[in-house]
């Protein structure tokens, strides 16, 4: 059986813990300053709940979010 929690820590290497789940993040930063997370929320069991990216401008402000 596969290890989704073990997976979901190598590849996005941040999280937060939860009541309902855990909040998984990696980000990569742009050459103009901007930056982009890709954000994943997973349930008790590790099942997704939604996947979703974040755009922030150069001074670090929310802009965008595409949910996936």
């Amino acid at each position: 059986m596969v290890d989704k929690r073990k997976l979901n820590k190598k590849k996005f290497k941040n999280w937060e813990e939860f009541e309902w789940g855990r909040r998984y993040w990696y980000e990569i930063e742009g050459k103009l300053g901007w930056k982009a997370r890709y954000v994943k929320e997973v349930d008790i069991s590790e099942n997704a709940l939604r996947f979703y990216q974040e755009i922030y401008d150069n001074e670090g402000r929310l802009i965008e979010v595409h949910h996936k």
